[in-house]
């Protein structure tokens, strides 16, 4: 058998039975040394193939497709510094338990460490950013070496997925010639000698479990649910049963998925991160327990809640078993399915007092109120910037975030909705990087999205754009554009005025103008609040990517958000000193 046939059925038997296993998605980035998986992958007639050329933007991309379809997307580059290019959107992909395959191509063995172009040492180069990572061997056709392909490409399927999804490695030596030959017969594998896929169960606390778990909710008077960033769309009706049944509140993140939608809303507080700023109103409002579903909430008044905490249960709910607790308190973590916790919990009888939740829900009331933004204003401020985008956004569409400000002004005025809106932001890591290529990954599902990005992260990365152009992916942009990193204005480092803006405010003094017309991309720069909604109705109303600038001033963001939070505090205390909470 000659080498161009048998790396033509080594890689076709790969590469069938990883879709048959299912991954239906790869995103590849042009290269010499990944001719042989980047030809049979787009060869393949079920499996569907994007090209980005530049590797961090690629991999960022398959991370927002992986997000939004919440299966493994697979990636394909060639050796040296191309998969170097990976890691950023590796490391999200590992905290934020997003499963990518990652398939690099490297010389084979004899032109390792000789001073040979485009060769390091690939050799898991990710470390313990992975899941898993294996070597392959070099191809061979005899019936063991395609059973062993099959064989990897089951087993990098269950890796990525088994407990916490999340990236796995293969690394594969090719040596040249690199084209395969699509004439040769039986180059992909059949479905009967194809690895069958692993099956998974649904872990749950047993009854006694569970009498215990009742108890403590039954003996405590004050309890919080906290249900921090999480995807599991069918998780919000069974989290609020429980709520409604025991009265208590469910401190709501932005990511949650709970804050929109048509579940009941009457027990969920989405303003509490305004309400717990203050230091004065957390006093009066300590729990006797917290029961965490999901990752740690985007809110930092809710970290100085916990580090002020004086209860003694702490519960952090996971489905799979992992560690997120990082303030270090005494913590006892369930493992187990939420919902079904969450069903099972509110099957049983519940007598609750009747002042905790109406609580709560009185501040949410007066919080909201102060967060409304005045309808008369004119005024474009950050803060209503994403009130608008909210309330102009279609039914059933995609938001997505970038970090430091934006998902912080989502957090606090993203009001609960009947909309179907699905939230996303990068919260593995909370990087800025990367973010415009993931939601491109998240808007190439076909539903309209909207990214609402700072100017740093969208300068991070542009280069994301032409992907978006050229497969006309239906994205709305809205850069708030404030010269700088924002979210350093509220930090004390802002104190540090000599070096406050070479190190920290970062200007840009860019007309993203150009941007848009290097990318041949509609862009409009609004001014005021008119200007904002009009972009937004007419870029919905028209396919493909659409760029909307809002420019603000930094300082004077800071006061208004402080005026917002400083004239809540005041209401919450006022109602809170009269009614004796």
């Amino acid at each position: 058998m000659s080498h161009i046939e048998t790396l033509t059925k080594y890689v076709g038997h790969f590469v069938d039975a990883l879709w048959r296993n299912g991954v239906e998605q790869v995103v590849i980035s042009p290269g010499s040394r990944s001719t042989p998986l980047a030809l049979m992958m787009t060869e393949h007639p079920q499996m569907k193939q994007w090209v980005n050329l530049d590797e961090r933007s690629a991999a960022f991309f398959a991370l927002g497709l992986a997000k939004e379809s919440q299966k493994p997307v697979a990636l394909v580059c060639t050796s040296g510094t191309a998969a170097a290019n990976y890691m950023p959107a590796v490391v999200e992909a590992f905290y934020s338990r997003i499963p990518l395959i990652l398939l690099t191509a490297d010389r084979p063995h004899e032109l390792r460490d000789v001073g040979a172009p485009q060769a390091i040492n690939q050799i898991q180069m990710y470390g313990g950013f992975v899941k898993w990572f294996h070597e392959m061997m070099l191809p061979e056709a005899n019936p063991a070496a395609l059973r062993y392909v099959q064989q990897q490409a089951g087993r990098v399927m269950q890796q990525a997925m088994e407990g916490n999804p999340g990236p796995v490695h293969l690394n594969f030596p090719f040596r040249e010639p690199l084209t395969p030959d699509f004439t040769i017969e039986n180059m992909w594998s059949s479905g009967e000698t194809a690895v069958k896929p692993s099956l998974y169960g649904t872990a749950q606390l047993d009854a006694n479990h569970i009498q215990q778990l009742a108890e403590m909710l039954e003996t405590s008077k004050k309890g919080l649910i906290v249900v921090g960033p999480q995807e599991d769309k069918e998780f919000a009706n069974a989290v609020v049963h429980f709520a409604e049944k025991w009265q208590l509140p469910i401190l709501a993140d932005p990511l949650s998925q709970l804050r929109s939608g048509t579940h009941a809303k009457d027990v969920i507080i989405e303003t509490y991160d305004t309400i717990l700023k203050s230091e004065s109103v957390r006093a009066k409002l300590q729990p006797d327990f917290i029961i965490r579903f999901g990752a740690m909430p985007v809110s930092k008044p809710y970290l100085f809640l916990m580090k002020e905490y004086t209860g003694n249960d702490h519960i952090v709910v996971e489905k799979h078993a992992g560690y997120r607790e990082p303030v270090g308190m005494d913590t006892q973590f369930i493992y187990a399915d939420p919902a079904m916790l969450c069903e099972a919990l509110a099957s049983i009888p519940a007598a609750k007092p009747e002042t905790w939740l109406p609580t709560w829900q009185e501040m949410n009331r007066i919080a909201q109120e102060v967060l409304h933004d005045d309808m008369e204003s004119k005024e474009l401020t950050e803060g209503i910037t994403v009130q608008d985008m909210l309330r102009v956004t279609p039914e059933d569409s995609n938001v997505f975030v970038g970090n430091s400000m934006p998902i912080r002004d989502l957090d606090s005025f993203f009001f609960a909705t009947d909309k179907q809106i699905q939230p996303w932001c990068n919260r593995g890591t909370n990087g800025i990087d990367g973010v415009v290529s993931t939601a491109l990954g998240v808007a190439a599902s076909g539903k309209r999205t909207t990214l609402v990005i700072g100017d740093l992260s969208f300068y991070h990365d542009m280069n994301g754009l032409m992907l978006g152009r050229n497969y006309g992916l239906d994205l709305t942009i809205v850069v708030i554009n404030n010269n700088g990193g924002g979210i350093f204005s509220f930090l004390p480092q802002a104190q540090e005025a000599a070096h406050f803006e070479a190190l920290f405010g970062t200007p840009t003094n860019m007309d993203f103008a150009h941007a848009a017309s290097l990318y041949q991309l509609p862009y409009t720069l609004a001014d005021d609040r008119t200007a904002f909604s009009d972009a937004l109705q007419e870029s919905y109303n028209r396919k493909g990517m659409h760029i909307i600038e809002v420019r603000t001033e930094r300082d004077a963001n800071v006061s208004w958000h402080r005026e917002k939070w400083h004239k809540a505090e005041r209401q919450l205390m006022d109602y809170l000193d009269a009614s004796h909470a």
